[in-house]
């Protein structure tokens, strides 16, 4: 019983020290305050762990953070996933940050669909990579720079559609001695979200230079960077720069009728965070983006080239935009290499350096070949080599479609109706020969009569089997077609020359017709060639590809009205090229958009249908020179299909292809397994994802669907391993440790409750038995525990009361979980077995997976003054949506 009051004392002495300790460093307490997470790390664990749940699905908040991590070195980089807690698509509107600058250097999120790991923290510091498709940052926090801020009415899209199922937070933890006391660290970030769609959708243009080369000693290279500009406006709320050690400035501009406007310029020594951009600035149509990096060789006794380590360089301009939701795009780039004639003109301020003291340059170069530029390797490697996108998905042709034949000549259009049902249009016994029409364009066999053949056949797309049957002694040859919301025809035969609107009740009704019967022209009410016809599905306008002998796209309203026309588009107004047989249209109802394959230049042309104002351009060397058809599907990001044809200048095999909109990335591409394509000439999507392909030379139509794929994907142009998994395999593939770990928790609880109720009984019975004795033998220990707890508890009170009385502020937080809050206050260097953090993260289960960081950012462990503090929070108000210029 001696032993009682000596513990009583050492206690009361312990926590006299404790208050000491504070009073001596109230800066300290103050700072770490500010944490308000490591008042219990065991808490932000838990939460970390637990799934939010979202009772307001209309605004609500998310809580990322570390899980109460440690770093075991200076200069660590940490990751770890969090999944979009929602399936529909959602809106992050705002960024509040927690986190000290005492404790970490900066802190980024990511937007992606798939990281390496979903598990725990990562260290993301070492090879691998953080993201197995294309990380997006989303918000940047650094010490002593501005937090990022979102303006009103504008979000980030993330979930279902946005190719972001999966934020990735990183932090960078530079000194680890502001851990000498052990705790664990909490940081991260809360977002405030909301599922109601916003006016303006946050995105990302990033200039990069790709070839710049810094020769040995020399004074001042200069990086320059500028691309035309051709999409919707923009407009730019913040801007990042970033280089290695060797960059002294970097600046952004928009230029418009040869005046430069300054988006940003910054020292890219400085804190790596977004700053807030010139709010004067918009970009739009015409102008031309640049940025011009200043470098200097000093120093140095070889060249230095654009690369990923940290021997090598980098020169990004990151524009934070805004634009209109309706023709949002997320990310944008250029790495066009700035024309001398054009940085002639650039203001003198993007060639001044900024100055940074030396103290902060040497604390940013004390790292020398660290690992800090895995992740400017990868993005290097992204932008200049050939990308091989994640997917997982492949188009495969279904050989057992159509189940019995279809009888079909010359497919030319194909088209779904209402129901989703497959239109074919085609030429029966018609064919187009070299005879068909003369050098002025007038069709020679007329004498043949129209084609007495149904030439408009609606399919059943499961299985092929004819639903309907249309379109006799009407048609000469016949080419495009397409259907409004009304389940109308709209049609173009080459022969007469004429754009038609028929019925679909089998009745064979001309509702409208344009252009005169074989007549051939190019003004408003003629036509040459017609291809093809679009349908805007609001206004009910239609758009008419003109066509083999003209090089034009025209408007008219849903009664036929002529409303406009337009030619081809080009980013460089000076190198404008013409169309060459305009051939196929596709409306895009989510952008309100028109693109055309212009199928003799071998391009996919877009235009805003309201203006015909050009969008952009996709032009692939896979296409081989020649693209016949397109489709498009909003899925994602917004995806175009696509069928290319026999070039008589390149050799090039005839498939499919799948494109991302937004990217323009080759995602897939398919042909036939046993008969291949002999002149594919239309292409359409079924609303389950099958994809039909109308052959003229082969007189048929494919169906191709989707088959799962396995895939080990790299970038940079090293190989893509393939593996084709059965059904089975793919039913019970492997997961990571963690998720066979939950599995198997809930094969335990589904086993648990399916035994039978008396059984459960019995072995209740055979408890309650057992303790019984346990039970009369254990009160005499109870009783001697409970009377030595009371004078510890009276000590601990009066020691408690003492600290209070002696400086009136010792820190008591009452927190959730209040025990873990003061313990947690009362620990010190000295304090070891009561450390509440160490405790819990030992029943926690952490495991650490390295790979590689997610950072471009230098390192640096500067120290920062204790009255040093983040810059005021400057808000934006969005614009007013622009208004589109004819």
């Amino acid at each position: 019983m001696m032993g009682v009051p000596v513990f009583c004392v050492v206690v009361l002495a312990f926590i006299c020290h404790s208050c000491s300790l504070e009073i001596q460093n109230p800066m300290y307490e103050f700072q770490r305050s500010q944490e308000s997470v490591l008042s219990d790390p065991g808490d932000c664990a838990s939460r970390t762990k637990q799934p939010p749940v979202i009772t307001n699905t209309l605004n609500f908040s998310v809580d990322i953070r570390m899980p109460g991590v440690v770093p075991t070195g200076s200069d660590t980089y940490l990751c770890m996933a969090f999944p979009v807690p929602i399936s529909r698509d959602s809106y992050i509107v705002d960024f509040i940050p927690h986190a000290s600058m005492e404790t970490v250097h900066h802190m980024l999120l990511f937007g992606c669909q798939t990281p390496v790991s979903t598990s725990s923290y990562w260290d993301c510091g070492s090879v691998q990579g953080t993201c197995e498709d294309e990380a997006s940052i989303m918000y940047a926090w650094a010490r002593n720079a501005p937090p990022t801020k979102l303006p009103k009415d504008v979000g980030f899209k993330v979930g279902r559609n946005s190719g972001m199922s999966y934020f990735v937070l990183q932090i960078h933890y530079g000194d680890v001695s502001a851990f000498r006391d052990h705790h664990r660290d909490c940081s991260g970030l809360t977002l405030r979200m909301t599922s109601k769609p916003q006016p303006f959708i946050a995105g990302i243009y990033l200039l990069m230079s790709v070839d710049t080369v810094i020769l040995p000693g020399k004074r001042v290279t200069n990086s320059d960077v500028a691309c035309d500009y051709s999409s919707y406006p923009i407009f730019p709320f913040a801007f990042r720069t970033h280089t290695h050690h060797l960059g002294q400035v970097v600046s952004g501009y928009r230029i418009r009728d040869g005046k430069w406007t300054l988006i940003g310029r910054q020292s890219p020594q400085l804190p790596q965070a977004f700053y807030p951009a010139n709010r004067e600035v918009n970009v739009k149509y015409g102008d031309t983006i640049a940025a011009r990096c200043v470098f200097t060789g000093e120093g140095r006794t070889s060249k230095t080239y654009i690369g990923g380590t940290s021997d090598d360089e980098m020169c990004n301009f990151y524009i934070m935009y805004y634009m209109d939701s309706k023709h949002a795009i997320p990310y944008m780039n250029c790495m066009e290499t700035g024309s001398k004639e054009l940085f002639q003109h650039i203001p003198a301020e993007a060639s001044v350096p900024i100055a940074v003291s030396p103290a902060h340059m040497n604390s940013m170069m004390h790292m020398g070949h660290s690992t800090d530029h895995q992740d400017d390797r990868s993005l290097f490697e992204t932008n200049k080599g050939e990308q091989v996108l994640d997917q997982d998905y492949h188009l495969e042709q279904v050989s057992a479609w159509p189940q019995s034949s279809l009888q079909l000549g010359q497919v030319s259009g194909l088209a779904l109706d209402t129901d989703s049902n497959l239109v074919i249009f085609h030429r029966g016994d018609h064919h187009w020969g070299a005879d068909s029409f003369n050098i002025q364009f007038r069709y020679q066999q007329r004498s043949l009569g129209p084609i007495q053949q149904s030439t408009i056949l609606v399919v059943d797309p499961a299985k092929g089997n004819i639903l309907k049957a249309s379109g006799r002694n009407m048609f000469y040859l016949p080419h495009g077609i397409t259907t409004d919301k009304a389940n109308n025809y709209w049609v173009t035969d080459v022969a007469l020359h004429q754009v038609l609107k028929v019925s679909s009740d089998g009745r064979d009704r001309t509702l409208l017709a344009l252009g005169e019967a074989f007549t051939p022209g190019s003004d408003n009410y003629h036509f040459c060639q017609p291809t093809d016809v679009a349908v805007d599905t609001q206004t009910g306008n239609i758009f008419v590809s003109d066509g083999y002998c003209n090089a034009r796209i025209l408007k008219f309203s849903a009664d036929g009205k002529y409303l406009s026309e337009w030619g081809a588009g080009s980013s460089d107004r000076r190198r404008r090229i013409p169309f060459r047989v305009p051939h196929s249209l596709v409306f895009l109802p989510d952008r309100q958009e028109v693109c055309v394959a212009d199928r003799e230049n071998g391009r996919i042309q877009c235009f805003i249908a309201e203006t015909g104002e050009f969008v952009k351009e996709i032009k692939k060397e896979e296409f081989g020179g020649e693209v016949f058809a397109i489709t498009y599907s909003p899925a994602g990001d917004g995806l175009i299909f696509a069928v290319n044809g026999e070039s008589l200048y390149r050799s090039s095999p005839l498939r499919g292809f799948v494109i991302n909109y937004s990217t323009k990335d080759i995602l897939d591409t398919f042909s036939p397994e046993k008969k291949e394509f002999k002149m594919p000439h239309d292409i359409v999507e079924t609303t389950d994802g099958s994809v039909f392909v109308g052959d003229a030379g082969s007189k048929s139509v494919f169906k191709f669907t989707t088959e799962k794929l396995h895939r080990s994907v790299k970038k940079a142009g090293i190989e893509v391993q393939e593996l084709e998994e059965m059904e089975m395999l793919v039913q019970s593939k492997a997961r990571p440790e963690h998720n066979m770990t939950k599995t198997t928790a809930v094969q335990e609880k589904q086993t648990v409750a399916q035994q039978p109720r008396p059984q459960e009984e019995t072995e209740k019975e055979k408890k309650k038995s057992a303790a019984k004795p346990n039970r009369e033998q254990g009160v005499l220990p109870a009783i001697i525990t409970t009377l030595l707890l009371i004078p510890l508890l009276l000590v601990i009170s009066i020691g408690l009361f003492i600290c209070w009385r002696k400086n009136n502020r010792c820190e008591v937080k009452t927190e959730p979980s209040s025990v873990g809050g003061i313990l947690g206050k009362i620990r010190g260097k000295a304090v070891g077995s009561l450390n509440l953090g160490n405790f819990f993260a030992s029943h926690k289960g952490y495991s650490r997976q390295g790979f590689d960081q997610l950072s471009t950012e230098g390192s640096d462990q500067e120290r920062n003054d204790e009255d040093s503090s983040d810059s005021e929070n400057e808000e934006y108000s969005a614009l007013p949506p622009p208004q589109s210029s004819s």
